[in-house]
C-alpha cells in the first residue's frame, strides 16, 4: 500500500537510513543527495546536499563517529567551489598518476549550512569512476570499488607497431628505434575479394605471471608501454580516521564491478561483477572459442578477504564455449542460457549468511547460492539453477524480509516491485511504480541488457560493453577475418580525400558511448554502418549530417549473432524498437563547465583558437569538429577525415573527453624518436581517438594534430574539450532545498537557475526556441497537499502554479 512520493532529484539510484530516522537518496543526474525526514506529514526533503559528478552509492558507517559516505567521480562543479576545497577542488585533469574516484564525507547530525553541505572529508582513491560502497558488520570500515576498474589492457599506437603480419619479429622505427613486434592476424580477410588488411595498434595485456606487457603471442611489449597499471580494484578504509595512507586494496578482482555486500558471519566482501576479456581478437564465428563471440562478458562474483586475498567464481562456469557458431548448427545447445545470469548487480545475504541472492539484470531472474558451494567452488549452475527466482526482466535491487519469508525485487523493465514468496519462489505481487517514461523508451530498454532472449548462451548483452548505455572505458578488435569489405559513401570533409571501402580487419577500437547519437551521422568511429541491409534505405537526416543515424543504428542488427551469439535473427520491426529507443539516449551536462554556462578564461582562450583559420596550418578546428548547436553538432558535422592514420575515419564528436582522462605516458619523443620516460601508476590503459592509444589531448595536439601551437595554446584548447559544449546546459537537473531559514544561502543559486531558465536556444529538432532548462518548484500546501510551480521566462517572469 503506497503511503507517500517524495519527489528528489533525477534520477535516483541509491538510498539508505541514517540512525535519525531520516532517509537520505543519492541522486546521479542531480549531482545531489535528498535528505528526507519520513515523520512529516506529508514527508519531504528537509536537505538537499551537492556533491560531485555522478553520485551512485551511499552508506553510513563509524565505530565513534556517525557519517555519511557518498561515491562520486574525481570532477564537477561543486567540487571546485566547496569552502577551502576540501580535498583539493580542481579536477586535475592534466596531472597524471592520480585517482579519479572521490567518496565525499558529511556527517549525519550536522551535514553543513553551506550551499550543498559542509563535507567532513573528500577521499580520493586510484581507481577510475567509482560506484559501490559497503560496510564491515562492525561499522568501522569502509569498503570502496572502482566501477569501470580496467584489466591491465592497453592499446599500442599503429606507429609503434612493426608494419608486418609477424607478431613475434620486430623491426626499427625511422632505422634508430627498436619496436618489438607486428601485427596479429591473418594479413587479408578471407575474400572474395581477399584484400590486404590496414596496419593498425594492437591490444597488448600485462602478464602478472612475468611481469611483461604481451600481446595475443606472448611478445613482450614493454618498450612501447611507458606506465603501470596496478588495477587497484576494492579499497577499504577507517570510517572514524579518514585516512587515505591507512587504505588497504585489493587488486584484478574484476573489469566492472557493480556492487558489493559483507557476509554477516565471516566478513568477506562478495563484490559481483563482470571480466572483459577485451584482448581476444576478432568478432565472429571462428570456432573453438577463439574470438570474442558470445564469450565478451563472464558473469562473476569476486570474494574478498585478509591477505589480501581474491577468489573469483564464474557464475556461469557450465558455459562451453565453442556451443555457440551458427554457421555449425549441430554445435549450438540453446539450453544453456537457462541456467546463465548475466549482469549482477545487487546481492543480499540470509542472516546466517548460508544464502546468497543475486539480482541478475540482464537475466530477468535472482540467483539464489549457497555460499559453501560458491566460496568452494564446487556449485554447479544447472543445479543451481533450479533455485533461481523468475522475477521478470531486469531485477536491479533486492530486500529480504526473512521474518515474513519475502523477498522484494525491483523490476526495471516494468519499474516495478516484484513481491516473492521464499516458499516456493513464486511471485505474490508486483506492485508498478509510477513510470513518467515514454512507451518508446519502455519497449526498447530490452534489447539493451535483456541476455536470455537476445543471445546465445544468456551471457552477455549490447549492455555488457555498452555499460548502461554509456561505455566501458576498454578497447576492442571486433575485426572479422571472414568478413567482406564493404562501400564508404560517406562524405570528406574538405581538404581530406575519401575513403571509398571499408575492411573488415579494422583493428582495435574503443568502446564508444550510445548517447547522444541522434545528430551526428553515420555510427561507430569509421562510420561503417552506412550502407543498407536488406533493403532498408537511408532516411532523410534533420540536421542536415550526412548519413542518417536511424538507418545507420538499424544495420546493427547482424551484432546480435556476430557478437553475443543469438542463435536466430533479430526482426527488423524489433530492431526498429531499439534503434527508436537509443537514438533517445541523451548524454548529460557536462560537469566541468560553470552552471551559468559560461566560459573560464582559459575555456574561452580555447575557443578563440578553436575557431582560429589556420589552426592545423591548414583550417581551424572548427573545419572538421563543428561546434553548431542550432544544429546539434557537437564536435562532428558527421563527415570522414584522413589524419595519417591507414585508415579514414569519422570526425568524433567531443562531449564526453573529460571521462577519458588518467592514462599518461607518451611512447616517444617525436623529435630525438626515443623513448619517452615511464610514468609510473596510471588509472586507465585507454585515452583518447579511435583506439585509446593516445595519452591525452595535449599529446594528441602536439604530436600529431598541431604542432606549431604552444603549450599554453594545447592547455587552453584541452581546458576547451575538458569543458565542451553539450546536448543538455550544466544547469539541467540542479537543485537546491528553500525553507524559512536559509533563503541567503541558496537565493544565489536560484537566481543562477531562473537566469538559465530565460536563456534561449534554436532547437534542430522542432525547429524552435527553447530554454535551457525548465524551473520547477516542487512543495506542499498549508493542507500538506502536493503543489508545483513553473517559472515562465519573460515577458511573464513569474511562477505558474500548476494547480
Amino acid at each position: 500500500v503506497k503511503t507517500a512520493s517524495v519527489q528528489v532529484g533525477l534520477e535516483p539510484v541509491a538510498v539508505a537510513v541514517a540512525s535519525d530516522g531520516n532517509v537520505w537518496v543519492v541522486n546521479h543526474l542531480s549531482d545531489s543527495v535528498s535528505i528526507v525526514d519520513p515523520t512529516l506529514s506529508p514527508p519531504a526533503v528537509v536537505q538537499t546536499l551537492i556533491v560531485g559528478d555522478e553520485p551512485r552509492d551511499i552508506v553510513f558507517a563509524g565505530d565513534t563517529t556517525d557519517r555519511a559516505f557518498i561515491t562520486t567521480a574525481h570532477r564537477g562543479q561543486h567540487r571546485l567551489t566547496i569552502p577551502g576545497a576540501i580535498g583539493g577542488g580542481d579536477p586535475q585533469f592534466l596531472q597524471e598518476g592520480i585517482g579519479r574516484a572521490d567518496v565525499w564525507v558529511f556527517d549525519v547530525g550536522s551535514p553543513g549550512t553551506s550551499l550543498g553541505g559542509d563535507p567532513v572529508e573528500i577521499m580520493t582513491f586510484f581507481t577510475d569512476t567509482p560506484r559501490a560502497l559497503a560496510v564491515s558488520n562492525n561499522g568501522a570500515a569502509v569498503y570502496v570499488a572502482g566501477f569501470h576498474s580496467g584489466n591491465q589492457t592497453t592499446t599500442v599506437l599503429e606507429t609503434f607497431i612493426c608494419d608486418s603480419f609477424n607478431p613475434a619479429g620486430g623491426c626499427l622505427l625511422a632505422g634508430v628505434l627498436p619496436l618489438p613486434a607486428g601485427m596479429e592476424g591473418p594479413s587479408t580477410n578471407v575474400g572474395p575479394p581477399a584484400v590486404s588488411a590496414p596496419f593498425t595498434g594492437a591490444i597488448v595485456k600485462f602478464n602478472n605471471s612475468t611481469g611483461n606487457w604481451e600481446n595475443g603471442v606472448g611478445t613482450n611489449m614493454n618498450t612501447v608501454v611507458p606506465f603501470n597499471l596496478p588495477d587497484n580494484d576494492v579499497f577499504v578504509f577507517s570510517a572514524d580516521l579518514l585516512s587515505a595512507g591507512g587504505v588497504s586494496s585489493w587488486d584484478r578482482v574484476g573489469t566492472i564491478l557493480f556492487n558489493m555486500a559483507v557476509h554477516p558471519v565471516s566478513d568477506k566482501l562478495y563484490v559481483s561483477n563482470t571480466e572483459s576479456p577485451n584482448h581476444v581478437l576478432f568478432e565472429g564465428a571462428g570456432g573453438g572459442g577463439s574470438t570474442v563471440q558470445g564469450k565478451l562478458s563472464l558473469s562473476q562474483i569476486s570474494i574478498l578477504s585478509g591477505g589480501p586475498t581474491v577468489d573469483i567464481r564464474h557464475l556461469n562456469k557450465h558455459i562451453d564455449y565453442t556451443k555457440l557458431h551458427t554457421d555449425v548448427p549441430d554445435l549450438v545447445d540453446p539450453t544453456q542460457k537457462d541456467h546463465s545470469l548475466a549482469t549482477p548487480l545487487e546481492m543480499v545475504f540470509s542472516s546466517d549468511g548460508s544464502t546468497l541472492y543475486v539480482a541478475a539484470f540482464g537475466s530477468g531472474k535472482v540467483g539464489v547460492f549457497d555460499t559453501t558451494t560458491l566460496e568452494n567452488d564446487t556449485f554447479d549452475p544447472t543445479v543451481e539453477s533450479a533455485n533461481y527466482i523468475d522475477t521478470g526482466g531486469g531485477p536491479s535491487g533486492l530486500i529480504l524480509d526473512e521474518a515474513n519469508d519475502r523477498l522484494y525485487v525491483m523490476t526495471r523493465f516494468d519499474n516495478s516491485v516484484a513481491v516473492i514468496d521464499l516458499g516456493d519462489n513464486s511471485t505474490l505481487q508486483t506492485v508498478p511504480i509510477h513510470n513518467p517514461e515514454s512507451p518508446t523508451i519502455v519497449a526498447g530498454r530490452p534489447f539493451l541488457y535483456d541476455a536470455l532472449n537476445f543471445s546465445g548462451n544468456g551471457e552477455a548483452s549490447c549492455a555488457s560493453c555498452h555499460i548502461f548505455g554509456d561505455n566501458d572505458s576498454l578497447g576492442w578488435n571486433l575485426g572479422d577475418p571472414d568478413g567482406a569489405v564493404t562501400s564508404n559513401t560517406q562524405p570528406a570533409v574538405p581538404g581530406s580525400a575519401a575513403e571509398t571501402t571499408f575492411h573488415p580487419m579494422k583493428g582495435p577500437m574503443t568502446t564508444q558511448t550510445l548517447r547522444g547519437m541522434a545528430s551526428h551521422g553515420a555510427l561507430h568511429w569509421r562510420g561503417d554502418r552506412v550502407d543498407g541491409i536488406e533493403g532498408l534505405d537511408p532516411c532523410t537526416e534533420p540536421t542536415g549530417a550526412p548519413c542518417s543515424e536511424e538507418h545507420s543504428f538499424l544495420n546493427f542488427r547482424p551484432a546480435f549473432e556476430g557478437l553475443i551469439g543469438m542463435d536466430s535473427v533479430l526482426s527488423n520491426a524489433d530492431m526498429q524498437l531499439f534503434t527508436d529507443f537509443a537514438l533517445l539516449l541523451t548524454l548529460p551536462p557536462n560537469p566541468v563547465r560553470a552552471l551559468d554556462n559560461t566560459l573560464s578564461v582559459a575555456e574561452q582562450a580555447g575557443l578563440t583558437l578553436y575557431f582560429a583559420p589556420g589552426t592545423d596550418g591548414v583550417g581551424s578546428c572548427n573545419d572538421c569538429h563543428r561546434l553548431d548547436r542550432s544544429r546539434a553538432f557537437f564536435g562532428s558535422g558527421g563527415e570522414q577525415t584522413f589524419e595519417g592514420e591507414t585508415q579514414n575515419f569519422k570526425v568524433a564528436h567531443l562531449r564526453n573527453m573529460y571521462t577519458k582522462v588518467g592514462m599518461f605516458g607518451k611512447v616517444i619523443d617525436p623529435d630525438t624518436v626515443s623513448l619517452a620516460p615511464h610514468t609510473g601508476d596510471q588509472i586507465r590503459g585507454f585515452g583518447f581517438l579511435h583506439d585509446g592509444a593516445v595519452d591525452t589531448t595535449e599529446t594528441f595536439l602536439s604530436s600529431m594534430a598541431f604542432p606549431s601551437l604552444s603549450q599554453a595554446d594545447e592547455e587552453d584548447l584541452t581546458a576547451l574539450m575538458m569543458a565542451f559544449d553539450s546536448d543538455l546546459a550544466p544547469m539541467v537537473g540542479q537543485q537546491v532545498t528553500l525553507d524559512s531559514s536559509n533563503g541567503a544561502t541558496v537565493g544565489g543559486r536560484i537566481a543562477q537557475m531562473i537566469t538559465s531558465a530565460s536563456t534561449s536556444f534554436v532547437s534542430p529538432v522542432i525547429g524552435a526556441s527553447l530554454n535551457e532548462c525548465d524551473l520547477i518548484v516542487s512543495g506542499h500546501d498549508g493542507a500538506g497537499a502536493p503543489r508545483g510551480w513553473l517559472y515562465r521566462p519573460p515577458p511573464d517572469d513569474d511562477f505558474l502554479d500548476a494547480a
